[in-house]
């Protein structure tokens, strides 16, 4: 584990591991196994066993910068090699793509290691272990800015703020019908918490000082909750122009015993109601709760002012090196940068911590055309409650089942940090199913095989199923719950 590249990770916008959050593309297909992450209240028709593993794996990216306004085109060979604080890179071009107010990037990711589903007890259930990952950057426009141009002498920065939380959760899950409108649902999730990271700076203020940057902060710290790290302060000379200053700084780090280092509780909540024939209405609130961490490792600046040198183009590697080695060498420099930049060291183990989730909310509606029930329109709005890095999406979507094995849909969704065009297919034959989704289908791709965007999202998952019910005797069973009731 290395603090450095992880923040340096952040700001790349390249890591894509996160907090579960599974395709909202598939959010009104019916006979989707892995529906029920998305509303508890969902059922299935059919039972389900989740292939280890590959049941259910979701990655997602979003944000309103990306690789490709980090990394430019060498002129010569047509490859993302110089960054854009490359000195041929024109001032203008360089900060083009980031926003003039404040840059996100977020990174959410899950794997279902075991699920199964199951009709009994009066209703529909679930039990699933997923392992489940969040990671988020907010940094101002005038960080970049600084790391582009020094020619200002006095730069102001808004709140810098990076976080990332993993854990496992081990769910159960039942969703009933409570009328013949109404359907709900509910999961209870045990959290075994394995990593969580907190880097935040307040107040940061650049002044030029004669021929030295003068930094100062209000407040910059970082909290990480890791079993078994171990931090070590180095001391180390700061070559500047007139002179040498040493300064302390945080150094390798080692984990000993990686492991379960925090406990606690989730909770998602569903509901799904019909308010008449071919329209219903639903909502769900996951990730409601808490993980208890025993252990807090603190890293705080020593002091509030200390002399920057400023960020500085790396050197990229001759043309036989590959790729992979052109990335590794950027981030071993660059978070060589953003210590100096931080400056932290450690102040050792300040005790337990409790950490909330980023709950999400999900509303929706869903209308099947009278004329033709094969193809259903829906519209969903969602949230993501997670402090200075919460964001907000409206998604509209087409979704067709032509046949009794196959369903699928297209849609278009905007929100506070892009716009996407997304798809899904689901096939759900006797005996099996697997589904594959984008909610944002484009993801360009450099020469290198390195995604330039931060907005991409995949999910895909392998089922086994039986009991299943056909459409007819599904409809049967409605026109019968309707005539009881």
């Amino acid at each position: 584990m290395n603090i450095k590249a992880y923040i340096l990770t952040a700001i790349m916008a390249i890591t894509a591991t996160a907090q579960a959050q599974e395709s909202n593309s598939a959010y009104f297909l019916e006979d989707m196994t892995a529906r029920h992450d998305l509303n508890p209240a969902f059922g299935n028709s059919s039972s389900y066993f989740a292939i280890p593993a590959l049941g259910s794996v979701n990655i997602k990216m979003q944000g309103n910068f990306g690789i490709q306004d980090i990394l430019f085109k060498d002129p010569q060979t047509g490859k993302y090699k110089r960054t854009f604080m490359h000195p041929d890179i024109p001032y203008s071009e360089a900060l083009s793509g980031f926003s003039k107010g404040i840059n996100k990037v977020t990174a959410d990711a899950s794997i279902t290691l075991l699920s199964a589903g199951f009709n009994a007890f009066g209703g529909y259930n679930t039990v699933e272990i997923r392992g489940k990952t969040t990671i988020g950057l907010r940094a101002p426009y005038e960080l970049f800015e600084f790391a582009k141009d020094l020619k200002n002498q006095n730069y102001r920065f808004d709140d810098i703020h990076s976080k990332g939380q993993s854990y496992v959760s081990v769910g159960f899950g039942h969703s009933r019908q409570i009328t013949d409108k109404l359907r709900v649902g509910a999961k209870l999730n045990v959290l075994l918490g394995m990593a969580n990271v907190d880097v935040s700076i307040e107040g940061l203020r650049a002044d030029l000082v004669g021929d030295k940057w003068v930094m100062t902060s209000d407040k910059a710290e970082a909290n990480v909750n890791i079993k078994g790290i171990q931090f070590n302060n180095k001391t180390s000379e700061y070559d500047f122009r007139n002179g040498n200053y040493e300064y302390v700084n945080l150094g390798d780090i080692d984990i000993d015993g990686f492991g379960i280092g925090g406990y606690g509780l989730g909770l998602d909540l569903g509901a799904e109601y019909q308010i008449q024939e071919g329209l219903k209405v639903s909502g769900a609130l996951l990730d409601i709760g808490f993980i208890s961490w025993k252990d807090t490792h603190t890293l705080r600046q020593r002091s509030s002012s200390f002399i920057f040198d400023g960020f500085h183009e790396l050197k990229i590697k001759n043309e036989t090196t590959q790729p992979g080695e052109i990335l590794d060498d950027q981030f071993n420099n660059y978070s060589d940068q953003m210590s100096d930049f931080l400056r932290l060291t450690d102040v050792g183990n300040t005790g337990g911590k409790t950490t909330v989730l980023g709950a999400t909310m999900n509303v929706a509606g869903q209308y099947t055309l009278p004329s033709y029930q094969q193809l259903t329109l829906g519209l969903m709005a969602q949230h993501r409650f997670n402090g200075d890095l919460s964001w907000t999406e409206g998604r509209l979507s087409a979704n067709w089942s032509p046949l009794d094995w196959l369903n699928g849909g297209v849609n278009f969704a905007v929100s506070d940090l892009a716009t996407s065009v997304g798809w899904v297919l689901n096939f759900h034959p006797k005996g099996y199913n697997f589904f594959i989704g984008m909610d944002h289908a484009f993801c360009k791709l450099s020469k290198d095989l390195i995604p330039l965007s931060s907005n991409t999202q995949l999910s895909i998952g392998m089922s086994i199923t039986w009991n299943k019910k056909s459409s007819e005797s599904k409809r049967k069973e409605e026109t019968q719950e309707e005539l009881f009731w």
